[in-house]
């Protein structure tokens, strides 16, 4: 098969389309015939030898990726036949291996996937749609709420502005430049707004007049995230998820009058509950999908171009999930 291997940590240009050995699926698992690989935001960092949130620096070489989706094409010992040739989604958790023509993984990772999506959208459902069912927990959305989104054209901020109109609240869209912001705005933001003019603030309040925004999701951090919080009413919620703009990272208090979580990690699974809480979020997303409630933005890029999809998403250059295609 072919597949992206880093040899070196580094720039993206060590990511290498090359061709290596089939993975063969050991017991309990199924090998599939990828035609989807996510690529996330922390894959960038591990591909210069950061460590992130896995329990050691990925082992060199390595194929990176760690969400795929495709048809299950091989089955090791103790896997029902039924899942020969269906199509299905998988997030491989710690282990990498995603960026490949072939993907192996445990059965039990394994979502069917939903008749009405494409094998694009069910990876972006699969990472980026629990991860934003993970953050809404916390948000307590309704008709009287008014959300702002950071990184609205983003692949989470997409979902939540579609999930925070659903639930009657109004929104307001932040991204940078014109052609994002127009995305916001088609995707059902009532206001969408650049925060690359210094101004932007002072739009927001004018559109708002008295009201005042209840909740912050914010996975940006620093200046825009302060700006934000300057808007926000008392007794709102600042709910944190990541700091791309680098952000308030040093645990100092956000607010005066609010309440301002951390809510990725341990405190996600702990609200999500149940004897597998990863799973569970991740049957949410799919089924918002398969319902039509929450459609993902997919930015797609060739597999033997993943150098460049890393560009692009270091770079801001992306919109929504960006997506590998075998």
């Amino acid at each position: 098969m072919h597949a992206i291997r880093l040899h070196a940590f580094g720039p993206a240009e060590n990511l290498v389309h090359e061709r290596v050995e089939d993975p063969r699926p050991g017991p309990g698992q199924v090998r599939i015939a990828v035609r989807a690989a996510g690529v996330h935001l922390l894959d960038t960092a591990l591909r210069e030898g950061a460590q992130g949130p896995l329990p050691e620096p990925p082992r060199l070489p390595t194929i990176p990726g760690r969400e795929v989706a495709g048809v299950v094409e091989s089955l090791g010992d103790g896997v029902a036949a039924l899942w020969l040739g269906k199509r299905v989604v998988a997030h491989l958790g710690f282990a990498p291996g995603g960026y490949a023509e072939l993907a192996v993984t445990d059965v039990d990772r394994v979502h069917e996937i939903p008749g009405n999506l494409d094998f694009a959208e069910a990876v972006a459902m699969i990472g980026t749609g629990r991860t934003t069912m993970g953050i809404l927990q916390f948000a307590e959305l309704g008709p009287d709420s008014v959300a702002l989104v950071p990184a609205a054209a983003g692949g989470i901020g997409t979902l939540l502005v579609q999930y925070a109109k659903n639930a009657g609240a109004t929104v307001v869209g932040l991204a940078g430049g014109p052609a994002k912001t127009a995305l916001v705005e088609a995707n059902g933001a009532d206001l969408a707004v650049d925060y690359r003019d210094p101004a932007w603030p002072d739009k927001v309040r004018a559109h708002l007049g008295g009201d005042k925004v209840t909740v912050v999701f914010d996975g940006v951090g620093g200046d825009v995230a302060r700006e934000a919080l300057a808007l926000l009413a008392p007794g709102g919620r600042h709910l944190v998820f990541g700091w791309s703009a680098d952000g308030i990272q040093d645990g100092a208090p956000h607010l005066v009058d609010g309440v301002s979580e951390q809510v990725l990690g341990t405190v996600m699974m702990q609200k999500a509950g149940g004897p597998n809480p990863v799973r569970t979020l991740e049957l949410r997303a799919l089924a918002e999908a398969a319902a039509g409630r929450l459609t993902p933005a997919v930015q797609r890029f060739p597999l033997a171009e993943a150098a460049a999809a890393h560009r692009a998403l270091e770079t801001r250059g992306t919109t929504g999930k960006v997506v590998l295609e075998p």
